[in-house]
């Protein structure tokens, strides 16, 4: 594919030079990113849910065959050193390999583990690219992190990278200061995922990115999803029969609880709309992260498959209320519940995005 414009050169180099992958019907991958594992103390974000990333990637999807791509920033090299990292969560990276048994395993690197391509001696270097990409038939799904996205970031990488490890090693971390990253910005997240959505509308492609930590799933966020179902409904709902309607009430109240609840939350959330242009394409997916309060998002190919779940702890998450069939259910007796938030065909996917772009 030849260069169109040099409104996204980046993107487009990574398009081109993307691990390329093909797809079929047999197919299941799991993707995860922004683990951010750290050295397992009390500044260590990811200690949160590591045991719930173990259970899920070593009693599910290991034996259920699923390959695996985890989607950027794996290891927080801003705060803490490789060596303790290692140290910590050695038994992590054993995991992540067993993968390739189930058909591969790939890496990509975002903004916070770009230094392990400096690491000869890396765990996961032989796994480790800059972007994949996936050949679904004659479509085209890439998957890259998505700081490469901001021209700030990429341009000035090496300089800034080195002046934020300093800083948070050795200021922010002994002070408790919060880690100042995208995720924690709306306006510069959502001008990432504007950057991305334009440049898969133009080659017509889906993309897969991580790096905001908010997750997308055709291109709508949690805000947007719940009112473009509400509004579905009360499309349907003339035409429905009493029965019908009375479903259609009570799935509209419980979506607007969940509504008020994503607003109640406010900045905390990103409540900046999903929504580039007045008919959205469903070009961006985003698998969200590995550290949220009360458990992690990821995403899920499976066949014809793409869907967005939620690993949780049962006793610690907020309810999920859709009209989908998406009860929680249990992995064995681990305490630990899995739920599918979205799901669709990609077939569709891909003819909306042709029709729409």
């Amino acid at each position: 594919m030849s260069l169109r414009n040099k409104k996204h050169p980046q993107l487009e180099r990574l398009l081109q030079k993307a691990r390329p992958v093909t797809l079929d019907q047999s197919s299941k991958v799991l993707i995860l990113s922004d683990l951010h594992m750290g050295n397992g103390g009390r500044r260590d974000e990811f200690r949160r849910n590591a045991e719930l990333v173990r259970t899920m990637l070593g009693s599910y999807y290991l034996p259920e065959k699923y390959s695996l791509v985890l989607n950027g920033d794996v290891e927080e090299l801003f705060k803490f050193p490789l060596e303790s990292i290692g140290e910590e969560w050695g038994d992590f990276y054993d995991l992540f390999l067993k993968f390739k048994h189930n058909g591969f395993f790939w890496k990509t690197y975002g903004n916070h583990d770009a230094e392990l391509l400096e690491e000869k001696e890396y765990r996961l270097a032989s796994s480790m690219v800059e972007s994949v990409k996936f050949h679904y038939g004659d479509e085209t799904i890439l998957l890259l992190h998505g700081h490469q996205a901001s021209v700030l970031l990429w341009e000035t990488y090496p300089i800034v990278s080195r002046s934020v490890v300093l800083f948070l090693r050795y200021v922010a971390k002994p002070a408790g200061i919060r880690n100042f990253s995208t995720a924690y910005n709306s306006r510069r997240r959502f001008a990432i995922e504007k950057s991305i959505y334009e440049f898969s509308n133009q080659f017509k492609i889906v993309s897969i990115i991580g790096h905001t930590h908010r997750p997308l799933f055709e291109s709508l966020s949690k805000v947007d999803f719940l009112n473009f179902r509400i509004e579905e409904l009360c499309r349907a709902y003339p035409s429905a029969d009493s029965e019908k309607r009375r479903a259609i009430e009570q799935k509209i109240a419980a979506l607007k609880v969940e509504l008020a609840t994503c607003y109640k939350r406010g900045k905390k959330i990103g409540l900046r709309s999903g929504l580039y242009n007045n008919l959205t394409i469903p070009s961006v997916f985003n698998s969200g992260c590995a550290i949220g309060k009360r458990g992690i998002t990821a995403l899920e190919i499976e066949g014809s498959k793409i869907r967005l779940v939620y690993w949780y702890n049962g006793k610690q998450s907020r309810k999920f209320t859709s009209d989908r069939d998406n009860s929680p259910k249990e992995l064995g007796s681990t305490g630990f519940s899995r739920i599918v938030l979205n799901e669709d065909s990609l077939d569709y996917v891909f003819s909306r995005l042709h029709l729409l772009a």
